[in-house]
């Protein structure tokens, strides 16, 4: 029993989908709050128009005239749009920050080039 090999296999695991990793996140952060309230006051004009829009879809005239209006490009990039998980407000704002300051410093670095080559070719061929 003790002497028993152990067995060679490997079990590798099945990698997450980015759906399952977007259900995932939206299922651990839950909102604020306020930021629940923002978006409840804001959607409720086009709640309103939905629902009179919802109760047409079921003639038939309406959904073609629907589907013309709103092509299935939008509503499927509106859903994918949802599916997104945006970063927070402070690492958008550190990784502002960040290519800026590099723009800054490449930029300043460039024109320190470009100030040193000018001196160094009128030196050598205009004299």
């Amino acid at each position: 029993m003790a002497d028993e090999p152990k067995s060679n296999r490997r079990i590798i695991k099945k990698s997450a989908t980015v759906r399952e990793k977007a259900e995932k996140a939206t299922e651990v952060s839950k909102q604020p709050r306020r930021l629940q309230t923002t978006k409840r006051r804001a959607s409720a004009p086009f709640r309103v128009v939905g629902s009179g829009f919802r109760k047409l879809g079921k003639y038939k005239v309406f959904r073609i005239i629907g589907y013309i209006i709103v092509p299935p490009y939008f509503r499927n990039s509106w859903r994918e749009l949802r599916q997104v998980t945006w970063t927070k407000r402070r690492d958008s704002f550190r990784l502002t920050f960040a290519v800026i300051a590099f723009a800054v410093v490449f930029g300043a670095l460039v024109a320190l080039l470009d100030f040193g080559l000018d001196k160094v070719f009128k030196q050598v061929l205009l004299k």
